[in-house]
This record gives C-alpha cells, structure tokens and sequence, in this order.
C-alpha cells in the first residue's frame, strides 16, 4: 500500500516545520527525501514512525504495517555482540551462520562476539543497518544511515542494501545525493 501523507502541520512552539505537507511514496520503491539541514527530514520519520505526532493532517497507509529503522543515533545495545545485537530482532529460524555471513557481506568478518563497545563509528553503523534489514518489515526508513563510512565501504554496503529492498518500501533521508543514486528511487525534496 502507498503511503499518502496529507495536508501534514507541524511546529514546534513558534518554530513551523510543515505547513499543509503533503507527499506520496510509493509501495514497493525507494523515497529518497532530500534538504537542507533544518527543513524537517528527520521529523517527517519521526512522524512516520508514530515517535511524535502531526499537529493536524494526516498519514495514510502505515496501518497495521511494521516499521524497522536506522537512526542517525545507532541505538545498539553496546555491551552486547554484533550477533546478539542481531538475533535480538531476527526471526527465531535465523541460523548463526546467516547472520555471520550478513555481517561479513557488509565487511564485519571477526567481530562477530566482541562487545558493541569495543567496535569502531563505522562499525556500529554497518551493525545497524544490519539489524534493521534484519527484522520483519513493512516499510523500512533509513534516517542518514551511510555516514561515517570510508568510501569503499559505502559501496560495499550500498549495494548490500540496494539488494535487500529492491521491490520493498523504503524511505531515506539524506543529505549526500550519491544515496540516492545508489539505491534507486524517487526523490522528494524539503
């Protein structure tokens, strides 16, 4: 189902971030929203993910669906593995040797049983885009995810998660149009 987003307001306090916001992105592709810092990217996810509430107008088409999301935050469990971090929302018939070849596609090969907190900013941050591509999803929003990555492994793991969503609902924000480019898509400006 399409996600239809009308006539979306939100402020806050005198600060008005949408005004009449209206959008439609569509069931089984990539949104790529795009702006300048400020103009409300994260919000509009925020939104999404029901984490804050519109002041008036409407978000149609995320009934009963589930979410799953990278923040700009990594949000691991940090004295837990990767792998724990992983199995935490996989499917139970998820074996062991799926999940350490997920984490070796995207270039984590041995660290798999070493704590979060001991793995670098772009480690955790392959760790998280994992684990969210990893649980059952619906609609999968992706706020920044690729920052911090050396170049290399921007590719690397691009082309991982174009792979895992191609023909599924996806919506990215990001400031870097090489994001957009690389996973495909239809771009929506802020």
């Amino acid at each position: 189902m399409d996600i239809r987003v009308e006539r979306l307001c939100k402020s806050y306090g005198d600060q008005q971030v949408f005004r009449d916001y209206g959008a439609l992105f569509p069931e089984g592709k990539v949104s790529c929203i795009t702006g300048s810092s400020g103009k409300g990217k994260t919000t509009l996810l925020r939104l999404l993910m029901g984490l804050e509430q519109p002041d008036s107008g409407m978000i149609h088409g995320l009934e009963g669906a589930r979410l799953s999301a990278v923040f700009q935050e990594d949000r691991l469990c940090e004295n837990l593995s990767p792998l724990s971090n992983l199995r935490m929302v996989c499917r139970k018939r998820v074996s062991k040797q799926e999940l350490v070849r997920a984490l070796e596609r995207v270039g984590l090969t041995g660290c798999e049983e070493k704590p979060v907190r001991e793995l670098s900013g772009g480690m955790k941050r392959r760790v998280s885009i994992l684990r969210a591509l990893l649980a059952e999803f619906d609609v999968l929003l992706l706020d920044e995810p690729f920052k911090g990555l050396d170049a290399e492994t921007y590719l690397k793991v691009t082309a991982y998660v174009r792979e895992e969503i191609r023909g599924r609902t996806a919506i990215l924000v990001s400031h870097d149009p090489r994001d957009m480019e690389r996973l495909g898509g239809v771009e929506f400006r802020l």
